[in-house]
């Protein structure tokens, strides 16, 4: 039979976010945390840290959250900011308060700055985060950008040369797709994450970025009826997505 780890359950509960050790005392002396239907009244008592705990153990009748390894697809708004401690609407306001308490703290995995939106991913999981940003994981980001002025035909042959240098800098863009879909707007795939990226090469060519949208990580793409906003929690299929070069759409 496996072992699992074992935890004090106010400890465990704290961890997740659902508050002090003492408040988790106090819930549990109200019966309002249950275990396999029965109320757990004493949080100081260890119990073995099951994969299916989360659907064993209840607070107020709602299933407990992941316990760890949490990966959240944002659909992320305009004018909020990929930060834990910046002034102004937060991205992590959007998310369930409790969320902001767990310990590891969740991340967004890379950042899209406050006045691009689309798709983000957050998590608990820092080996996962370094995966996806890793430069050697090449995982691939599309953004659809529309332009101030029209395209000048050339963009193409130059972000997928992989010559392209950006000001300030010393090595040279990794070669990147640009799939025209007007004169002022087009759909750009990078797999690096420099700084305001996808602007600066625009820039480069004597353009500028209006407005920036990141539809698709790796083979996840943001579903469509998702509003700016919402977000899901997505499983291990979905997961394993990030890491697939073909695009798979969420349902």
């Amino acid at each position: 039979m496996a072992k699992f780890p074992t935890s004090r359950v106010d400890k465990l509960l704290s961890a997740m976010g659902y508050g002090s050790r003492s408040e988790m005392s106090r819930l549990a002396t109200a019966g309002r945390i249950t275990l396999d239907a029965a109320a757990l009244r004493d949080v100081t008592k260890r119990i073995p840290v099951t994969p299916d705990l989360p659907t064993r153990m209840t607070i107020d009748g709602e299933a407990l959250d992941p316990l760890a390894g949490l990966v959240i697809l944002l659909n992320k708004p305009l004018g909020m900011t990929c930060s834990h401690q910046e002034v102004g609407p937060l991205i992590y306001d959007l998310l369930p308060p409790r969320w902001k308490r767990r310990d590891p703290a969740i991340s967004s995995i890379g950042r899209l700055d406050k006045q691009t939106s689309g798709l983000l991913l957050l998590t608990d999981d820092g080996d996962l985060l370094h995966r996806v940003i890793s430069p050697r994981r090449h995982v691939k980001k599309t953004y659809r950008a529309k332009l101030a002025r029209p395209l000048n035909g050339t963009e193409g042959d130059l972000f997928a040369s992989g010559r392209l240098m950006l000001e300030g800098e010393a090595k040279p863009l990794a070669p990147a797709e640009l799939d025209v879909v007007s004169e002022t707007e087009a759909l750009l795939t990078v797999t690096e994450g420099r700084y305001h990226q996808v602007r600066r090469m625009f820039a480069a060519t004597g353009n500028h970025v209006a407005a920036l949208h990141r539809e698709r990580l790796g083979g996840l793409s943001l579903p469509q009826s998702m509003a700016p906003g919402q977000w899901k929690l997505l499983g291990k299929e979905e997961i394993a997505l990030i890491f697939h070069q073909g695009e798979r759409p969420l349902a």
